[in-house]
């Protein structure tokens, strides 16, 4: 886990609900680094997740998968 100085354009999940448990991520840095900058949107200047692009896909996958 790692703080970010630049600033990053966030984004947040499609899978966050309104009950707080909010995923934000910053598409932009992906194709300049390969890296995904995940954060807790609750925490805007907490620290960062940065996972690899086949990670975050994983991410995506699992969220898909515990839909009820």
């Amino acid at each position: 886990m790692t703080t970010t100085t630049e600033p990053l354009n966030w984004i947040k999940s499609s899978y966050s609900g309104n009950g707080g448990q909010c995923v934000e991520w910053a598409p932009a840095t992906v194709s300049a680094t390969g890296v995904v900058p995940v954060r807790d949107s609750k925490r805007p200047t907490g620290p960062v997740l940065m996972v690899s692009a086949d990670a975050f896909a994983g991410l995506v996958v699992l969220a898909q998968s515990a839909e009820l």
